[in-house]
């Protein structure tokens, strides 16, 4: 009986702090950046490498729009190039070193927006989580 009342009140805290749909926590729905690491480069080599993101647990992820941003040191003489969920960085690095910057995420689910039964705007998040972000290194030769 008293792990059934803890049970209760534990779902209960993560409904009204954590999520707006306790399920959508129970199966992890959030976005989330590749975990690869980046290739090693040569100074005056063509370099490219790719970063995507998907909603981990969402068939349908393609319908969230992704805003990223990129803080931190990118190489000389490479580009980053954002197109939907990736993050492509490229072209020719001219110095070598490590360079480490971070990715930052944030998503927004379709239809996030809706009024309540008083006009008032109100936003939908089915997500667990709607932002995240990951620190990458690449190292130039």
């Amino acid at each position: 009986m008293k792990q059934s009342i803890r049970l209760m009140l534990l779902l209960s805290f993560f409904t009204f702090t954590n999520c707006e749909n306790v399920v959508d926590c129970i199966i992890n729905v959030r976005p989330v950046l590749s975990d690869e690491k980046l290739a090693v480069g040569g100074v005056n080599q063509y370099y490219s490498e790719k970063i995507y993101a998907e909603i981990k647990n969402e068939p349908q992820d393609n319908a969230y729009d992704y805003h990223f941003d990129v803080r931190g040191k990118i190489p000389d003489g490479l580009e980053v190039i954002i197109d939907f969920r990736e993050v492509f960085i490229e072209g020719m690095p001219t110095k070598a070193g490590r360079y480490t910057f971070t990715v930052y995420l944030d998503v927004d689910p379709p239809n996030g927006y809706y009024y309540d039964e008083f006009g008032n705007e109100r936003y939908d998040d089915s997500l667990c989580s709607d932002s995240t972000s990951k620190t990458y290194t690449i190292a130039i030769k």
